[in-house]
Parts: structure tokens; C-alpha cells; sequence
């Protein structure tokens, strides 16, 4: 029955897939080489669930993934009740077999440690493992992510399982990597979890006076006389209380993933990674903090309802990237469609392709698609997958499989390749909370403003790293921080230092107002920075209608936020200003100043203008800090909808060209400004034509 039922599927992926299958049918029969013993510079890979299937079913799953050219699986994340089925008593053999079974296939394996999703055994039996809501009732047993992070005994039990892991398969050829965990998510909020975020405050702060004083807990009586009245608040309390949970969260999954990492970096080889699957712009904690164990940052992508928006999934997959700085992974992506989502169509046909380019033009150098096959029961049945109920293709599978040969002939040149940025947009997880806790005005968004900066530079610079203000930026020729609300000291000083040694920083709205416990500097916005700057937000506003702003950049209107500057040095100068308004105090003020200082610069944007991302004044502001810091984009303005990914090394850049444009218009196409080789054809060619979807790949010399 096996044998049938393989031929069948195998049947069924040489239809679908005609000359590629084909050729996959006329390859050696796999081998037990490791799958890794030339791994590739791109890897195409896929969820894969094997425990949720019978083993005699395997070998059809792997030849079907090894024709689609999958050149990795990631397994376990979801398996303890399979690989500790009582406790102390351990069943790794069957993982092992899928291991040796996709070691076969030439396909590796990233082992997820389980602990996402505990067994009914541990969680009967250590009900203190179950995280307690925040209406204070604890979780149940039968979903996932059910579990108290900040709990010992849970991190005890994931400890030993991530040990029996990491002793059988720390050393295993064909095991590349290992991901801790999947998609941290929920704290918990019961009585221990209180009494460590105490503790936590105590070690920071020292005594209650030091904490009293930051906190100014003076307001409204809350001055605390024993540690162990200090609550847990989330949404509507003390800032500095509000601010030092979320670094508890922050410095806990930090701690939680330490606990498993550091049983599997004694037993492991170096050679295999260390990461965990993030979720992009979630802020549940400072990915910041949590990355910095890790070897490399991944992130789980999705688009949900609607079509890629390459703009904001870009700023998202920049966000990754600098985590660590350098190239990252993506874990999870939808394979067509998710079902998690209110309205969960389809990506476009061709636009799955196209999103995977998109990722490795950003610095990806791994997609990996969630998931390979449905489980016939449970939470998700109705998510897209690779293969069917019944486990033949659907249509979806041609398109990755032309992905997957596309990888393994582009792999070569992006091999060594990163991307290289002259332009950095700065971003903190604090100064996006404290913003979100007090919006002032409800429409005031500090991610949303920080992505329509974004677009609006990358769209012309073509490459925009995404950083923490506390990393070095002597690189950068332009940085600029949008609503950066919040600055420690060591920012402030790292800011201070970047303009004077010849850097271009541009503040915009909301900059600069709030030190390290949430509370107000005692200097007027721009805080520490407002010396530098010769200037100084006198008052902000938030706003009901608009107000007509013009001057270096245009005409146009300021929506939602409004700042008025003043001038405190003969060499700040005025940039913009405000025009007539029924609001009166901003009438004919200056909107936006700047000042230079030595070969530095320092500039501040009062009037709001990222409310509108096509916005002209927003459009000039953006040339006018590329040009002043001396960037000089590789290449000018593309057509309307095409987008352009720079990678290189030493010796070579990659160009990645991709065609997001509507469906109805015309193709589009691209003058290069010198001869490139399509790397995908090997032919040269002085320009490219793309319709909606196209992905072209070229490459030329750099010296």
C-alpha cells in the first residue's frame, strides 16, 4: 500500500510540476551524505510535522519536498507529549528516523525545542506551570503557549528536554540548527510572578527612595514604603511602573530562552545555530533585549488579509535584521493563505515568489513555509499548506518549487552577501510604549510614523537599516529617529557623539522627551539633545483639523501632532513653518529647524509629515537629508510599483528587481546604469522588462 501510494504522489508531482519533477526523477537516489555537506547560501524550507503521521508515509512527504528543491525542515516545536511521553521517560528514536528519513532526501533539519506547547501529563501534574491570566484566572490545558514563562519548575522540565535534545542530536551531520521555542507571546501575571518582578526592581533601583524619587511617586499618593506593594500594571499606571514590567517581560524571555540555550550550546556542535521564530513589529517584548543570545535573529511572516505591502513587510524584515545586525531567517511564511485572520484570502498568483525574493532582498537567507501538510484535527486546519488532506500538491507547489531551483542557481552569487545601508532609521521598544500608553491623540501611531519615514527614504536611498539607538552609527551617513520619545543616557550620548563626529541626525515629532523611567526630562524637547540643536519644542499640540505648513520643502498640511520651535542660536536655521490655522498659537512658528554642527548636523521636524505617506513635503524632506548627508543612491527613481534590493560583498552586488505594481498596469521597465549579468540566464543586459510579479536577479563587479 505504500509503494502505491507513493508512485501515485509521485505521479502526481511530475504532472503538476512536468519538466522539473522530470528531472528531479532522473537524480541519483538519495543518500546518508549529510544533507549539509555543501549547505546552500539560500535556503527553501518548510514545517514539518512527522509525528503527526505514519512513519510509512515519510519517504513520500521528502521526495515530494526534494523535487520542490526544500532544503530544510523544521521539526519538534510541538512534539513533548511525543518525545517525553511520561515524565523522565524520553522517545527520541522516532525523531531520529525522520532525521536519518530527510537526511535521505539531501534535506536538513532545525530541531524546535517543544516547550511552547507543554504535554497534559506535566501540566495535571504541575497545574503551578500554567501561566495566571490577567483577570487572574489560570490557563487551561489544550492550546498552546499555555505555560508560566517565569516559573521554575517549567523551566526545569524544558530544561531536561531541551538536555535529552541536545545530547542525542547536538552532534548529528544532519541537524543545522536549533530554534528555542516558538513565538514568545504570554506572560503571566499570578502572585510569583509579582514577587520576581520585585525582586527584579529591587537589584535595578537599590532602595525604594532611589525608586520613589524616579518613579515621582509623590503623585497621587503612590509612594511605596516595602517592595512588596509594588503591583504589576500594563495599561493605565505610573510610567515608570508601566516601563519596568515590560523590561521584566523583556529580561524574563531573555532568562527563559538562556535556560534551554545554554544546556544545548554545551552539547552541540558550533556549527549549528541558535535561534527563535520573533513576530516582527510584536511588542510584547524589546526583541532588542531577547536577540542578544541568540546566533541569528529569524522572524515568522505573514500577510493575513490582503495582498504583501512590500513597504511595511520590508521595515519589518529591516527590523529583524538588525537585531543582530546582519542576515536573519524566515522561520514561518504563508504558503497562499493563513486562516488565523478575519478575511484569509489568497495571495495573487506569483505574488508568493515574489515574497520570497522580497525576504532575501531585505537579508534573508532562509524562507520557510508554515506548513508542509495540515494535521487532519485541531486549531488550524484550514491554513494554507504545500500539499493537500490528502497529500498531493496543490497548486500553490509549482510556484515554490520554481522558487526552490531559482535558489539553488542564485544561491552561488548571493553567497557572502549582506546588505549595506548609508541610512539607518532608529527604533526602541521603550519609546514606542511610552508613546502607546500616552498617545495624546488617539491617531498618533509611532510604528505607523516610523514606517511612513521609511518608505519614504528607502524609496530613494533603496536601503535603510532599522537599529537600536544604542548601537554605534558611525556608518551611517543620515539617521533619523522618528517619535523617538524616550532616551537613556547612554542614547543621548551615543546621539550627541554621532552629530558631532560628522553624522546627519534628524528628529521628528514627539523626540526626545522622556528619560530612562518614563518620566520628563527636566530640559524641553529635544531634552539632552537641545543644546546640540539650538532650539527647543516650546509646546506640542495635538490636533482636530489641519494646518497649512510651507517653506524649504513645499506646501502642506500637518495632521494629528504639531510642535512649536523656537531658536535659541544664531546658527539654527528654519526650515518650515506654519501657516494661518484657527488654532492661533502655531501661526507663522517655525515647523521644522536644523543646525549644523562642525561636518554634523542636527535637524528637528515639528509638523507631522508621516500622516500622509504620499505627502509631497514628506517626499522633498526625504531628498533634501539624503542629499545634505551625501548619499548617493546606486540607482535613481524606479517605475511606479517596482522595487529594488541591494546585496554585496567585497568583489560583487547582487540587484534584486521585483515588479509589486498593480494588476491592470503595464509592464514596467528598468534602465540599469551599467551592463549587469541575469543571473538566472547567465546572459548580459543593459535593461529589464517586468510584468506584475516578475522577479529578476542581476549581478555585476564592484572593482
Amino acid at each position: 500500500m505504500h509503494l502505491r501510494r507513493a508512485l501515485l504522489l509521485s505521479l502526481a508531482a511530475a504532472l503538476v510540476l512536468g519538466p522539473a519533477a522530470r528531472t528531479f526523477a532522473s537524480q541519483p537516489a538519495p543518500s546518508n551524505a549529510p544533507a549539509d555537506a555543501t549547505p546552500p547560501a539560500l535556503y527553501l524550507g518548510t514545517a514539518w510535522y512527522p509525528e503527526q503521521w505514519p512513519e510509512s508515509r515519510w519517504d513520500t512527504d521528502l521526495t515530494l519536498m526534494q523535487a520542490a528543491h526544500i532544503r530544510f525542515v523544521r521539526v519538534g516545536e510541538f512534539a513533548w507529549s511525543m518525545l517525553e511521553p511520561s515524565e523522565g521517560h524520553y522517545d527520541l528514536d522516532w525523531l531520529d528516523r525522520a532525521i536519518r528519513a530527510a537526511q535521505r532526501h539531501h534535506i536538513a533539519v532545525v530541531i524546535g525545542t517543544p516547550s511552547a506547547a507543554p504535554p497534559a501529563w506535566l501540566t495535571t501534574k504541575y497545574p503551578e506551570t500554567l501561566r495566571i491570566k490577567q483577570d487572574g484566572q489560570r490557563d487551561q490545558h489544550g492550546n498552546r503557549q499555555q505555560f508560566d514563562w517565569s516559573n521554575p519548575k517549567y523551566r526545569e522540565l524544558a530544561r531536561a528536554m531541551a538536555l535529552q535534545l541536545a545530547q542525542r542530536f547536538g552532534h548529528d551531520p544532519n541537524v543545522i540548527g536549533w530554534q528555542i521555542d516558538n513565538e514568545y507571546a504570554n506572560e503571566s501575571y499570578g502572585p510569583a510572578t509579582q514577587a520576581q518582578f520585585q525582586d527584579w526592581l529591587h537589584a535595578r533601583y537599590t532602595t525604594l527612595d532611589n525608586l520613589n524619587a524616579r518613579w515621582t511617586t509623590a503623585y497621587w499618593s503612590q509612594t511605596y514604603t516595602d517592595w512588596s506593594q509594588i503591583p504589576i500594571e500594563t495599561s493605565y499606571g505610573n510610567p515608570g511602573l508601566l516601563l519596568n514590567w515590560k523590561r521584566f517581560v523583556s529580561d524574563t524571555w531573555r532568562s527563559y530562552q538562556k535556560n534551554q540555550i545554554d544546556v544545548i550550546r554545551a552539547k552541540s556542535d558550533p556549527r549549528q545555530f541558535i535561534t527563535t521564530n520573533m513576530m516582527g513589529f510584536f511588542d510584547g517584548y524589546d526583541e532588542y533585549t531577547v536577540s542578544q543570545d541568540l546566533d541569528l535573529a529569524s522572524w515568522d511572516d505573514y500577510v493575513g488579509t490582503g495582498q504583501l505591502n512590500p513597504v511595511s513587510n520590508g521595515a519589518a524584515h529591516d527590523l529583524t535584521r538588525g537585531l543582530l545586525r546582519k542576515n536573519f531567517w524566515v522561520m514561518e511564511t504563508q504558503p497562499g493563505f493563513v486562516n488565523w485572520s478575519p478575511d484569509n484570502n489568497s495571495l495573487d498568483k506569483g505574488a508568493v515568489r515574489a515574497m520570497a525574493w522580497h525576504d532575501v532582498g531585505h537579508g534573508a537567507d532562509a524562507v520557510s513555509y508554515w506548513q508542509w501538510r495540515s494535521a487532519l484535527n485541531g486549531q488550524e486546519e484550514y491554513h494554507g499548506t504545500l500539499v493537500g488532506a490528502d497529500g498531493t500538491p496543490v497548486p500553490l507547489y509549482p510556484e515554490v518549487a520554481q522558487l526552490g531551483s531559482e535558489f539553488a542557481m542564485a544561491g552561488p552569487s548571493l553567497a557572502g552577501t549582506a546588505v549595506h545601508s548609508d541610512v539607518a532609521i532608529l527604533h526602541s521598544y521603550d519609546a514606542v510604549w511610552a508613546i502607546n500608553w500616552q498617545r495624546h491623540n488617539k491617531a498618533f501611531d509611532p510604528l505607523a510614523t516610523m514606517v511612513t519615514y521609511y518608505g519614504a527614504l528607502r524609496a530613494l536611498a533603496h536601503s535603510v537599516d532599522i537599529v537600536n539607538p544604542s548601537v554605534p552609527l558611525s556608518q551611517y551617513k543620515l539617521v533619523v529617529a522618528p517619535a523617538l520619545n524616550l532616551l537613556t543616557d547612554q542614547q543621548a550620548q551615543n546621539l550627541i557623539d554621532y552629530v558631532r563626529n560628522g553624522g546627519h541626525l534628524v528628529l521628528t515629532q514627539r523626540s526626545a522627551m522622556k528619560n530612562t523611567d518614563n518620566g520628563l526630562f527636566t530640559e524641553r524637547q529635544p531634552g539632552p539633545l537641545a543644546d546640540l540643536l539650538g532650539g527647543r519644542v516650546a509646546q506640542y499640540y495635538a490636533l482636530d483639523s489641519s494646518i497649512p505648513i510651507s517653506g524649504a520643502w513645499g506646501s502642506s498640511s500637518t495632521n494629528v501632532w504639531a510642535e512649536l520651535l523656537s531658536t535659541s542660536s544664531p546658527d539654527t536655521k528654519v526650515l518650515m513653518r506654519y501657516g494661518k490655522s484657527p488654532l492661533g498659537w502655531l501661526d507663522d512658528q517655525p515647523a521644522a529647524i536644523t543646525r549644523q554642527v562642525g561636518k554634523g548636523r542636527i535637524t528637528y521636524i515639528g509638523a507631522d509629515l508621516a500622516s500622509d505617506s504620499a505627502s509631497p513635503a514628506l517626499a522633498a524632506a526625504a531628498k533634501w537629508m539624503l542629499t545634505d548627508a551625501g548619499v548617493h543612491p546606486a540607482f535613481g527613481a524606479l517605475p511606479p510599483g517596482v522595487d529594488l534590493y541591494i546585496r554585496s560583498d567585497a568583489h560583487h552586488e547582487v540587484w534584486i528587481l521585483i515588479n509589486f505594481g498593480d494588476a491592470k498596469a503595464a509592464p514596467q521597465t528598468v534602465t540599469l546604469p551599467t551592463a549587469f549579468t541575469n543571473v538566472l540566464t547567465g546572459s548580459p543586459t543593459h535593461s529589464v522588462t517586468l510584468n506584475r510579479f516578475d522577479v529578476v536577479i542581476l549581478q555585476r563587479p564592484t572593482h
